[in-house]
């Protein structure tokens, strides 16, 4: 039998271009995605520029939310930097007004959701928007005067 290599280069010239083709429109999902981060930085009042450096853009949307500087160490540990940044997506979707829904879209589709809430109808409000504007995310039951202890008579 002989095996020659008269199909093999067709093959591999369709591969070749099947991943240039997904690597352009990664590329272009990417570019989306930053141009949102940039005009949302910019609503917040820090520099548009960092959302295209890795570490440092973490490091300004911790100060957009109001989080102490250690939660950059949190953010980059394996494990934990996996709820960190879900947490901290979190928060900032909260410091725009947003919504829990919200949140996930930031997670899940990003390249829809990051251009949504920058160049949206989004205003920024504060730091976690003051605590998710009800004085704490955990509903605490027990300040709340709304909502007395439970053995009151």
């Amino acid at each position: 039998m002989d095996y020659s290599s008269d199909y093999s280069s067709e093959g591999i010239g369709i591969l070749a271009g099947i991943g240039v083709t997904f690597i352009f429109i990664a590329l272009i999902i990417h570019v989306i995605i930053i141009a949102g981060m940039w005009k949302t930085f910019e609503k917040a009042g820090k520099p548009g520029w960092a959302a295209i450096i890795p570490i440092y853009n973490t490091y300004i949307m911790i100060e957009i939310v109001g989080k102490p500087t250690i939660w950059l160490l949190w953010c980059i540990l394996p494990c934990v930097n996996i709820i960190f940044l879900i947490w901290l997506t979190n928060l900032m979707s909260k410091s725009f007004g947003k919504d829990e829904g919200f949140t996930v879209g930031l997670i899940l589709l990003s390249f829809i959701f990051w251009p949504i809430l920058g160049f949206g109808s989004a205003k920024y409000i504060g730091p976690s928007a003051a605590e998710a504007q009800q004085g704490g995310f955990g509903n605490n039951q027990f300040g709340n005067p709304n909502n007395p202890p439970f053995n009151q008579p």
